[in-house]
């Protein structure tokens, strides 16, 4: 899932590769392991992709220096292309890069149609990789094998007008019901606001409510995932959700179409008292017109004190299967995806680091971090590692599920049970 950057300045240290090389296997579909020559990346073309690129170009000279005759050449895709390219470079081996970034919910299809290197023995070998927070682990994992190293990572949280909330003399909302009143109460006292800006079509901002609600969007692992978006526990979450559609908090008839960037455009512009965004989100509502009036906190869950779980993207970095330089590969995965690239990725992006570690010390310098390092250190969750999900993700049953309750043309109870049977057809296809 990919992120919006954010631009502070930059400022890179020369980065000490290590020499150690890891072991090689034979999962590789070359029998080729070339130890010079030329290593192709494909990473994604951020909006603002300069400081990305000074990072990145940081990593290659220190890795072309420490290995002699080898080149490395990177190309940024547009992250709208890339289905069609990363599917050309699967069928096309001579076409294919030997490094690559990816979203993270992509992980489980590229897998089954072949694409991926099991680099399950390296990264459990590389000494960095213990510190990876555990549901980054997830997102490169399948089947218990792990198919890449996570680059990102990104996570929502509460954002609420400091201002508003002190001419009313609201507090912070505590629990998820609380959550609701204090919209109310805003959208009363203020009609032209929302009072939490929502988004039928906002599929990881309303998750958490699920998840927090003891439900979950699907049970089992690898082939074998079952639906469980109809259980009595995600109706509640669903309903809790969908009853933020009404005129007094964010009209249906405005916000049933609404997306995630749709939510923070409204808030961003002063439209909203509060609204559910991620870390990613910052530069925006820093450029808008609630600058200086605004903080962040966890989305709080059901009970009191508690943090409603959520979504963890961000995107990884793996290398392909049909790679002729195996080790090689590896080894700059490795250097892309370690601490100290992801510490200078964050200064130059914005882009929360995937160790635990580093994203504490980030946490310290930078303020605006620490509610989405809470977040995160509370638990997250994560989509099925299935190759349907893409399939479920994009043919929009999720939000079709919201909408038709928002709309009232569908109850709880029907609209989970028409998006359960879609999702298990989606499971089932893929075997």
């Amino acid at each position: 899932m990919k992120l919006s950057p954010h631009l502070p300045s930059l400022l890179l240290a020369a980065l000490v590769v290590t020499a150690c090389a890891p072991q090689t296997s034979s999962n590789s579909s070359s029998d080729k392991d070339e130890k010079t020559g030329t290593l192709r990346v494909w990473l994604f073309q951020e909006v603002g992709n300069k400081p990305k690129e000074r990072v990145v170009d940081s990593v290659v000279t220190a890795f072309e220096k420490a290995h002699k005759d080898t080149e490395v050449d990177v190309e940024y895709i547009p992250v709208e292309t890339r289905a069609q390219r990363v599917k050309a470079a699967f069928n096309d081996p001579s076409s294919a890069p030997d490094v690559m970034e990816y979203g993270n919910t992509d992980t489980a299809g590229y897998v089954k149609d072949g694409g991926l290197l099991d680099v399950t023995e390296e990264f459990g070998d590389w000494s960095e990789s213990k510190d990876t927070d555990p549901t980054a682990r997830t997102s490169v994992t399948v089947d218990g094998k792990v198919y890449g190293s996570p680059f990102y990572v990104g996570v929502r949280a509460l954002y609420y007008r400091t201002d508003v909330f002190r001419e009313l003399g609201l507090e912070v909302p505590k629990t998820m019901a609380e959550l609701a009143t204090t919209a109310r109460k805003i959208r009363a006292a203020k009609p032209e606001l929302y009072g939490l800006v929502v988004g039928g079509a906002y599929t990881y901002g309303a998750m958490p409510f699920l998840w927090a609600n003891g439900g979950e969007l699907a049970t089992g692992k690898g082939g074998s995932y079952a639906s469980a978006i109809s259980g009595a526990d995600a109706q509640k979450g669903i309903k809790e959700y969908t009853s933020l559609f009404t005129d007094d908090n964010c009209p249906a008839a405005k916000c049933a179409g609404m997306g995630g960037n749709d939510t923070i455009t409204a808030f961003a512009a002063g439209k909203a008292g509060m609204a559910i965004g991620g870390d990613f989100s910052h530069t925006a509502v820093e450029a808008g017109k609630v600058k200086g009036k605004y903080a962040v906190v966890p989305l709080p869950g059901v009970s009191a004190g508690s943090i409603a779980p959520a979504f963890a993207g961000g995107n990884n970095i793996g290398v392909l299967k049909s790679t002729s330089h195996r080790t090689l590969a590896v080894q700059l995965m490795e250097q892309l995806t370690s601490k100290k690239t992801q510490a200078s990725m964050f200064d130059a992006m914005g882009f929360l680091p995937t160790f635990g570690d580093v994203r504490d010390r980030v946490a310290a310098e930078h303020p605006y971090v620490k509610p989405f390092a809470r977040t995160l250190a509370a638990g997250t969750k994560f989509v099925p590692a299935s190759p349907g999900w893409s399939q479920i993700d994009s043919s929009l049953v999720l939000p079709t599920m919201f909408q038709e309750v928002i709309s009232g043309r569908k109850s709880v109870a029907a609209a989970s049970g028409e998006a359960a049977k879609k999702m298990d057809a989606a499971f089932g296809s893929v075997g």
